[in-house]
């Protein structure tokens, strides 16, 4: 009986989108933290009867044939970009992208990844990392004697010196786009990495070539819609428990005729 099948399937796949709701949900608090969608695509079909075949009895054609189903399977999940609230932190060095684009940051491995999460610090030696100790790229050093950092739409980052009336330009911190965005790999800690699907990244200015610019002493929240996750979250469960009755229902049909004499 095809239904057993079919059932099972949909069960999984309702049971993925559960699991892709959940990590939204706890990633409600995730600095730029984008949520993410299953996408599903139908099964292979039996082609019973095909459509436009030759009636045989009359040489009539056949006008749509019988096609039956076999079931549901995962395409995509899918990144649901969009543009969290900024919320004012007071962090000299925390940063909010208002727009397309992403921060580049170089791995212990030394290859590049990219983050939306402007929550940056200094190490001992005056270097500007990541939360978790990442080169932001390009690397920019903060002096000791530095008085204070600002950083400006444009990212560039100055400092103030005591006994200097301008303050000095220190770098630049530039943004990367891609022609993807979905086809970014994410790897946690707020990374990703390119892959053939994304394009190269294309590294440019804040405020230029369509990308976002920087604002200071803020950082963006995620954008998951606790109202849409729910909503979502029950409508799984619903489809979740309509396959589990057809599933009884077959087992049922299936006893029924196991027991006829």
């Amino acid at each position: 009986m095809r239904a057993l099948d079919i059932a099972a399937t949909g069960m999984s796949a309702q049971q993925m989108r559960v699991d892709v709701i959940a990590n939204n949900i706890a990633n409600m608090s995730t600095t730029g933290y984008s949520p993410r969608r299953a996408d599903f695509a139908d099964l292979h079909y039996q082609q019973l009867t095909r459509a436009g075949a030759i009636n045989a009895s009359d040489g009539t054609v056949v006008p749509a044939g019988v096609q039956l189903g076999l079931g549901v399977r995962p395409s995509a999940v899918t990144v649901t970009w969009e543009q969290g609230t900024v919320a004012a932190t007071g962090g000299e060095l925390d940063i909010a992208i208002e727009g397309r684009g992403y921060i580049e940051v170089t791995l212990p491995s030394g290859d590049s990844s990219y983050t939306r999460d402007g929550a940056l610090q200094r190490t001992g030696d005056g270097l500007i990392v990541t939360a978790d100790g990442f080169e932001v790229n390009p690397g920019i050093t903060v002096p000791n004697d530095a008085r204070d950092i600002s950083i400006n739409a444009n990212g560039e980052v100055y400092a103030s010196f005591i006994g200097e009336v301008e303050p000095q330009l220190l770098g630049q911190l530039n943004l990367v786009g891609f022609s993807n965005d979905n086809g970014l790999e994410a790897i946690g800690s707020n990374l990703f990495l390119e892959t053939a699907a994304s394009g190269p990244p294309l590294a440019g200015q804040p405020g230029q070539d369509g990308l976002g610019t920087m604002r200071q002493g803020y950082l963006e929240q995620s954008s998951v819609d606790a109202v849409r996750e729910i909503t979502d979250l029950i409508e799984a469960q619903r489809g979740y428990e309509l396959n589990a009755k057809v599933l009884t229902a077959a087992d049922q049909m299936l006893s029924a005729t196991t027991q006829v004499r």
